[in-house]
């Protein structure tokens, strides 16, 4: 029969462990559900609240934002969209949450254990148990909470470096797919053009064929042109659906969502200094490398002991005794050996990492830099040159041919002519404009360092940039 001495003990026990249930968190479900985001999504448009405001957010005392989606969207007006519903900005702004979490129990203590030991004296004695309840607190004079302190600062830092980082890409994505869709909505426009240029031309040699005064072979070199002319502005007009629906997916909206956009090739400003240093891959890897550092510094850290005391009570025999136990654990066989030679190597792979980065990005911008110049002397060739060479041929053949004295196939090769070159303008216009996209990808805002305090909530608002410091550039 279990003596009554126990029975302060058991309460204690019992009270340790109501302590502990209350202090703990407790499972909800959160099912998911298709239906409702994808009602959700398809109800998202150019005019919604959230937009506006962000375009506000975003407007300068020197030149406000006018965004006005009523009269076809913009590409400046397209980033902001991309801004608050871009799919891979939302992930990368609900991961902050994970870092910021980190950052708020970084520094806790860890949790007191509760032990409680029961023995039974074997020979026959009028009180046989000897109970033995113990409490032992972790006291951290290692200095390891600290640097997990300063290692979740870091981490949460790269974390919202991560945000603005995708912001840019967006932004950059967004550009180099609208420079592609413009053009094949001008060539569209261009052919179409074209086509009912030479569309008369067809049917008039046809009649004449027909009457004998045009040799059939010549009649069917008409023909011929507007087929494939036909056949180049069916593509076109696919390209321009193809890209037009990447365009909603960068901007997260629906595949059937009303979209009137502006189609523009005009060339983003450059700078001409090399401004790597300051671009957003080298700010990432540079908090990254802290972060590194951090992980190293507590893994040493980890290596030198934490003190273990709490006080004990046990009853032997009916009697009762108060104490102290303490422990220490002696680095001398493991002493985290294995994770501060991984931290060290991990050290080092992103120190290699931003330095490779910027040697890649000097090259890159090098290399892009040399590709924009050389295809601004192209169009400007083509503008200053060609076009007016080409337009000339066509007014003297179509001057000539209602004076009588032309020729329906040197009007018809004019005519081809000056919309090959139109095209090719086109065409070398849409080069230049990525090739100013690719410069100006490594020319991002100037980006000020980011605190990491906590942040309020860890479910980040997706219509808010986290650092607010990438301002929309036409």
């Amino acid at each position: 029969m279990l003596n009554l001495s126990v029975w302060p003990v058991s309460v204690a026990t019992m009270c340790v462990v109501l302590a502990l249930n209350s202090g703990c968190q407790h499972y909800e479900p959160r099912p998911l559900n298709l239906e409702a985001h994808r009602d959700a999504w398809r109800l998202r448009s150019a005019d919604d609240a959230s937009v506006r405001s962000l375009a506000e957010k975003l407007s300068r005392p020197t030149q406000p934002s006018e965004y006005n989606p009523d009269d076809g969207l913009s590409l400046a007006e397209a980033e902001i969209l991309a801004l608050v519903y871009n799919p891979d900005l939302r992930l990368a702004r609900l991961r902050v949450g994970i870092a910021a979490a980190g950052v708020q129990h970084a520094e806790i203590w860890t949790d007191p254990e509760f032990s409680l030991d029961f023995l039974r004296v074997t020979e026959s004695v009028s009180d046989p148990w000897v109970i033995t309840p113990g409490l032992a607190l972790t006291i951290p004079i290692s200095g390891r909470l600290e640097a997990e302190k300063a290692r979740a600062d870091a981490a949460l830092r790269l974390s919202l470096i991560e945000v603005a980082e995708q912001e840019w890409r967006t932004r950059i994505d967004l550009r180099g797919v609208w420079a592609k869709w413009s053009a094949a909505v001008l060539r569209a426009q261009e052919l179409d053009s074209l086509l009912n240029t030479v569309e008369p031309l067809v049917k008039s040699t046809a009649q004449l064929a027909e009457v004998g005064e045009l040799a059939p072979t010549e009649a069917g070199l008409f023909a011929i042109e507007q087929a494939n002319l036909l056949q180049m502005l069916i593509q076109a007009r696919g390209e321009a659906e193809a890209t037009s629906q990447h365009i909603r997916t960068i901007i997260g909206l629906s595949p059937a969502a009303p979209l009137d956009c502006i189609p523009s090739l005009i060339p983003s400003d450059t700078k001409s200094e090399a401004a790597v240093s300051g671009g957003l891959s080298l700010a990432r890897l540079r908090e990254a490398y802290e972060v590194a550092d951090m992980t190293l510094l507590r893994e040493i850290r980890r290596q030198y002991p934490d003190l273990v005391i709490g006080p004990l009570y046990e009853t032997d025999q009916g009697q009762s005794r108060l104490g102290f136990f303490g422990a220490v654990p002696i680095p001398i066989f493991n002493a985290n050996r294995q994770a501060i030679a991984t931290a060290k190597a991990e050290r080092e792979v992103a120190r290699a990492a931003f330095e490779v980065e910027y040697e890649r990005a000097a090259g890159a911008l090098a290399a892009g830099s040399a590709r924009l110049n050389a295809v601004s002397k192209q169009r400007q060739m083509l503008e200053t040159d060609l076009v007016p060479l080409v337009d000339t041929q066509l007014q003297s053949a179509q001057r000539l041919f209602q004076l009588g004295e032309g020729s329906l196939l040197i009007l018809l090769e004019s005519i081809m002519q000056a919309g090959k070159t139109r095209m090719a303008l086109i065409d070398v216009r849409e080069h230049e404009a990525l090739a100013c996209i690719d410069v100006s990808a490594l020319h991002a805002p100037p980006l000020e360092r980011p605190t990491a305090e906590p942040l309020a909530s860890p479910a980040l608002p997706i219509d808010t940039p986290v650092l607010n410091a990438l301002e929309i550039v036409p």
